[in-house]
């Protein structure tokens, strides 16, 4: 684990040699904000943090850096001014000495990482590094001690507003217990993990009205009948198994982002960890951001915009599932017409309707078009480092599109809990613009 972690540190942080670090346009590239975020990622991954709570780690972590940039330029809209229910201190305002808005972001990135994750802990040997960086390229000790005041101040902040969203009165609430009534979602093999955050739903919302904003159309009903509807839609999903193409076979392994999948070999059950659905697409911001050649200030932007709007989208779809409680087809099928049989990919612990990728994939394209345009051309590398290859995308939505298709292909979802899932997706996606719009950050394609 700390082997790899200090191999993407210093990677990252010697790719372009060094330069001193100073606050121009220009800037050296351990300055990437998103080289913070992959060791964010990379803590996560050992905490085997599942999908919901990695979005919102997400978010928050990148909150400090945005009001940091917001503090020392012009250059975007308040953060307040996005997300309604935040009401920041003005602590920043407040500081005296010289300090590096930049380098106080990418701390305040890691603080805040540091305080929120399980093994947080781990993210004090990145500091570390960091700042033995900015003295190795020349940076004055007197703007680095500013700069971290400057960091802990902002962190501060937003960990005081983390601490408002009910997060913590979780363990407190009802707990849900499956049900094996037809119809229902109930664990399955290998791990028969218990289900994943079922109230979820009672997470204050970043920029949504309420988790219940974008809902899903009314689903098929349950029904056993073998000339049913619903019946057929799991026909669809077995069938569909039985005829998978190498292609399909990739893009389902390319989109797993399961955080802790279970292999077994004989009586031994071995387990691999991944990084989440919201790591890749934040992973992906931070690539494209790159490749689009975006500013530090907008590149901060980018991650915080999408970290929120992961987010909104977990709590939306997580909002569904727990409705609609649906059963998985690897349940249905195992019970009614086929005990042997099990999907490409291992099915998540949590209700069915609707899917998950297709929500967040959908909801973050939507932005990243916003944001860079309908034809932006990219590779993705996000998978790389977990076994599987890159691949090649002409659009956002084109990639938010395959992603929703894999969980099909995948064997755990049913046809319908895609296509809606795409449209509450692009749903969450417009209302996340319109208050961007509405405050004032503008698209960063010309």
């Amino acid at each position: 684990m700390r082997g790899i972690k200090q191999y993407l540190f210093i990677a990252a942080a010697f790719i372009s040699g060094a330069v001193s670090a100073q606050s121009s346009k220009t800037y050296p590239d351990y300055l990437q904000p998103d080289h913070a975020v992959n060791a964010l990622t990379m803590v996560m991954i050992h905490d085997v943090v599942s999908p919901p709570v990695a979005a919102r780690y997400y978010a928050y972590s990148m909150m400090g850096a945005y009001n940091l940039v917001e503090a020392n330029t012009k250059s975007v809209p308040t953060l307040k001014s996005i997300v309604k229910a935040y009401q920041p201190t003005g602590v920043l305002d407040t500081l005296k000495g010289k300090y590096d808005y930049k380098i106080a972001s990418y701390y305040a990135i890691l603080e805040i990482g540091k305080q929120l994750l399980p093994s947080g802990a781990l993210l004090e040997d990145d500091q570390t590094q960091f700042v033995t960086l900015l003295k190795k390229t020349g940076v004055k000790q007197d703007v680095i001690d500013n700069s971290i005041k400057a960091a802990l101040a902002a962190s501060k902040d937003v960990l005081a507003f983390s601490k408002s969203d009910n997060y913590n009165k979780l363990s407190a609430l009802k707990r849900y217990t499956p049900s094996k009534a037809d119809g229902k979602w109930y664990p399955t093999p290998p791990g028969y993990f218990e289900a994943v955050e079922p109230n979820w739903r009672t997470i204050r919302v970043m920029l949504l009205d309420s988790a219940r904003q974008c809902k899903a159309a009314k689903l098929v009903p349950f029904n056993k009948d073998t000339t049913s509807a619903f019946y057929k839609q799991v026909m669809e999903v077995y069938n569909q198994s039985k005829h998978l193409s190498v292609e399909q076979i990739n893009q389902a392994m390319f989109w797993d982002c399961n955080p802790f999948a279970i292999t077994t070999s004989g009586h031994m059950a071995i387990g691999f960890k991944k990084i989440s659905p919201g790591g890749h697409w934040m992973h992906l911001t931070g690539q494209v951001a790159k490749q689009a050649k975006l500013s530090f200030d907008q590149t901060v932007a980018a991650l915080t915009v999408e970290g929120a709007t992961l987010m909104d989208a977990f709590i939306s779809c997580w909002d569904e599932k727990y409705n609609s409680d649906r059963i998985r087809p690897e349940t249905f099928i195992n019970r009614y017409i086929d005990v042997k049989w099990q999907p490409v990919l291992q099915t998540p612990p949590f209700p069915e309707f609707t899917s998950g990728h297709a929500v967040v994939s959908n909801a973050s394209a939507e932005l990243l078009t916003y944001l860079l345009g309908d034809n932006f051309s990219f590779t993705d590398n996000t998978e790389v480092p977990f076994g599987s290859s890159q691949r090649s995308f002409k659009s956002f939505r084109q990639a938010a599109a395959e992603a929703s298709m894999s969980r099909f292909y995948g064997g755990i979802h049913y046809m319908e809990s895609v296509t809606q899932g795409n449209v509450q997706g692009k749903e969450v996606g417009n209302i996340v613009i319109s208050k961007l719009k509405a405050a004032g950050l503008e698209p960063f394609a010309k």
